[in-house]
């Protein structure tokens, strides 16, 4: 049985606050010197419930009322920070994350990312962490007009194998599962809130259980397969 994992990145992969909060803050401060918003305090805690989000649906949650222009000027702000960040050796994933997908290409599983994230952004990661030697391809959003991962996730079924699991720390990830009828992990290390993983089929709290939990889940696949 030919497996497909779909991996979410910023919160699965990548432990992204430390670049996204640095860029969101400078991002904030050209919009209070413009005099676009008024000054308010913004906490790690509330920066880090956006990533997993895509940019245009952030900044709806953030800032409804802001001028279509001036959005994505400032969405161009976090963008190019992080994209600079990334090149400059600042961004990090989560530790042991490299010698976990040594072992599931091993294994034999085909690889890709599905992000909400921009072309840009996926191509500094791409080329910084050298994704190549573990993933087929990085699916971003901006290359589908932002469209939600439930729909993205069609194309990916497209271009490989029938069978999947899903990999994230959000509720999008859930749901992009659901859409395509497939076995979600849940990691309840990255962004997301109490209680909205409810509903994985399994979780885990580091990375490093993550290919226990998979060959599970495919043990499952297999002995359901059989029965019909």
């Amino acid at each position: 049985m030919a497996i497909t994992l779909v991996f979410d990145y910023d919160g699965t992969l990548h432990n992204t606050l430390g670049i996204y909060e640095r860029a969101f803050r400078q991002s904030y401060e050209w919009l209070v010197s413009e005099g676009h918003v008024t000054e308010q305090y913004v906490s790690t805690e509330k920066i880090s419930r956006w990533l997993g989000m895509n940019s245009k649906d952030m900044w709806s949650s953030f800032q409804p009322g802001l001028p279509k222009d001036i959005k994505e000027k400032a969405e161009n702000i976090i963008g190019y920070s992080m994209v600079e960040q990334i090149l400059n050796n600042k961004a990090t994933w989560y530790i042991g994350t490299e010698i976990i997908l040594d072992e599931l290409k091993k294994m034999g599983y085909n690889m890709v990312v599905l992000s909400n994230c921009k072309t840009a952004y996926k191509e500094a990661n791409w080329k910084q962490f050298s994704m190549g030697q573990w993933f087929s391809k990085f699916y971003d959003c901006e290359s589908f007009g932002f469209q939600p991962k439930t729909e993205i996730i069609k194309t990916v079924r497209k271009e490989n194998s029938e069978e999947f699991i899903v990999v994230g720390d959000r509720d999008s990830d859930l749901d992009c599962a659901r859409a395509c009828g497939a076995k979600f992990i849940g990691c309840l290390y990255g962004f997301g809130a109490d209680g909205e993983l409810q509903g994985a089929d399994e979780v885990i709290r580091s990375i490093d259980e993550l290919p226990d939990k998979i060959k599970k889940i495919r043990e499952q696949m297999y002995t359901l397969k059989e029965k019909k």
